[in-house]
């Protein structure tokens, strides 16, 4: 590559991007479908504009961090813990219906596989897929329909929250287990020792934090020491512990979402995620994808693929609402409510390519299940609450 190339690419990456973000945005669909539709338009596969390279690779990875960190951020503990055991009951079987699903559809396939081989942990990782829920996408569902406050919507938003954090517990795991130097019990003795330094690195940075935000109130200084803070977390989760750096990033948005300017924070890393590292995350997924190795074998699999993750959500986290006293009409709106995928799906792939757990083909199959989830969800949710009074009116009828 030339040695301003890089400048090339970025400026059709950010132009494209951009563009078919807001065609996305204006068919009512979210924009990371038109960034990602933008990668493989002018990746190799298509146009040929611009090939994937390590420069990218590098921005795609920082992309995907302050997009985790951002996450992070917007979390709100106060209501994720008002909500109870309830949302937690619901993320946790929301998450191994479609792990299992998952795992044995690849199976059922690509043939079934002794525990522990190669084949075995590519199931298992496919099922590590389907277990997030975009949190984003549900809420802007349920805040277009006016049921966002709601009993449901509530209950809904935050398993969606303990859906995503359980789903990325899980990717470290896999991740873990894929060293083939790595035994089940050190995984599990590194991620308690991640845990317990975060909980002590997160004392600690929030005590300063709120010191600094009390003594200098909305100054710039306090998100850029929060980027760093961000930066350090990733770089320790991976380097320290072997555990994936979005996890690390995603607790450093934790640490810091109660501060009075986590808004603030949020606010400004939302620049910089938003008009460049973002959509270079996005579109990057889009010239990694591969269609020129597509079978009938994997055309089977993605139909296999999308029909198997909206399916288990819709079971999993609706049997589990049906099992704790909801009506079978509110354990379905919770059940459809968690069928979206989005950036976090994206995210769990990224790292599966990068670990060698996937190969790029699989992510057609991946942003089939974005974009069908993202345009079924809605309307699905609308014909559930069709009808119905929204929570800030005389005639609700909540839970």
């Amino acid at each position: 590559m030339e040695s301003f190339e890089f400048l090339k690419n970025l400026a059709i990456i950010i132009v494209s991007a951009k563009v078919f973000g807001l065609i996305a945005n204006k068919l009512k669909a979210p924009q990371v479908v038109g960034e990602i539709i933008a990668g493989l338009l002018i990746g190799p596969c298509v146009l040929g504009w611009v090939e994937q390279t390590e420069f990218l690779s590098r921005m795609a990875e920082i992309g995907v961090v302050l997009i985790m960190f951002g996450a992070g951020l917007e979390t709100n503990m106060k209501d994720l813990l008002k909500t109870g055991p309830k949302a937690l009951l619901v993320a946790l079987v929301g998450v191994f219906v479609p792990l299992v699903g998952g795992a044995v559809t690849y199976m059922l396939i690509f043939g079934f596989s002794e525990f522990g081989s190669e084949n075995f942990m590519r199931a298992v990782f496919i099922g590590t897929i389907m277990t997030a829920t975009s949190v984003g996408i549900t809420v802007q569902t349920l805040k277009e329909l006016g049921h966002l406050k709601g009993h449901i919507g509530t209950l809904i938003m935050s398993s969606a929250i303990i859906d995503d954090i359980i789903g990325i517990i899980v990717l470290t795991f896999v991740i873990g287990f894929k060293d083939p130097n790595s035994a089940p019990m050190d995984v599990v003795i590194r991620t308690g020792l991640f845990i317990l330094f975060s909980f002590g690195v997160g004392i600690i940075s929030y005590y300063a934090f709120k010191f600094i935000d009390k003594r200098y109130p909305h100054k710039r200084r306090i998100p850029i020491l929060g980027l760093a803070l961000c930066m350090i977390m990733a770089y320790c989760a991976e380097k320290f512990f072997g555990i994936a750096d979005i996890t690390g990033a995603y607790v450093a948005g934790l640490i810091l979402c109660n501060l009075r300017d986590s808004e603030y924070i949020a606010e400004k890393m939302d620049i910089s995620s938003y008009m460049m590292f973002g959509p270079v995350f996005f579109a990057s997924i889009g010239l990694k994808t591969q269609f020129d190795g597509i079978t009938p074998e994997l055309l089977l699999f993605s139909a296999a693929f999308v029909f198997t993750a909206l399916i288990t959500k819709v079971i999993g986290c609706g049997t589990t609402a049906k099992l704790l006293g909801y009506s079978t009409k509110d354990s379905l709106k919770v059940g459809v409510g968690m069928m979206t995928r989005g950036e976090v799906a994206l995210i769990v792939s990224q790292k599966g390519l990068s670990v060698g757990l996937m190969d790029p083909v699989y992510f057609t199959s991946v942003i089939l299940l974005i974009i069908v989830s993202s345009v079924s969800t809605p309307i699905l949710l609308k014909l559930l609450y069709r009808g119905e009074a929204k929570p800030d009116t005389p005639e609700a009828n909540p839970n």
